[in-house]
């Protein structure tokens, strides 16, 4: 039984799922709107919102705790300074996930994790 799990485990260990959503992260970060499987984008929100959390106060802090996470120079950077400043005012919310297709091979459901107010 699954009652009380907090998150779903992909089918992967621990470090390769923290690795995979690390990886993800930066990739959104960049490109500000990512196409995955449906169950990696609903775990990939929870991960990225607290990012975005931690990075609005915007502080010498913020980036240090952000990077510990990403340990990407670039995306950090980004994610302090042009990203989160977005988000001042709202209180969660930062991502949104739209499904989009089937993929053909093996009839996983995709869909596209963007974030909030970004143009499609």
């Amino acid at each position: 039984m699954r009652h009380k799990k907090a998150h779903r485990k992909l089918g992967r260990t621990t470090s390769h799922r923290l690795a995979l959503f690390k990886n993800m992260s930066i990739a959104l970060i960049r490109e500000e709107k990512i196409e995955t499987t449906t169950p990696k984008a609903k775990e990939l929100r929870s991960y990225l919102e607290r990012l975005v959390t931690k990075a609005r106060r915007g502080d010498y802090n913020a980036h240090r705790a952000v990077f510990a996470q990403l340990q990407d120079k670039e995306a950090t950077k980004k994610l302090v300074n042009e990203i989160a400043p977005r988000y001042k005012e709202r209180n969660g919310g930062y991502l949104t996930i739209q499904k989009t297709r089937i993929r053909r091979g093996d009839a996983a459901s995709m869909s596209t994790l963007a974030f909030v107010g970004t143009e499609a």
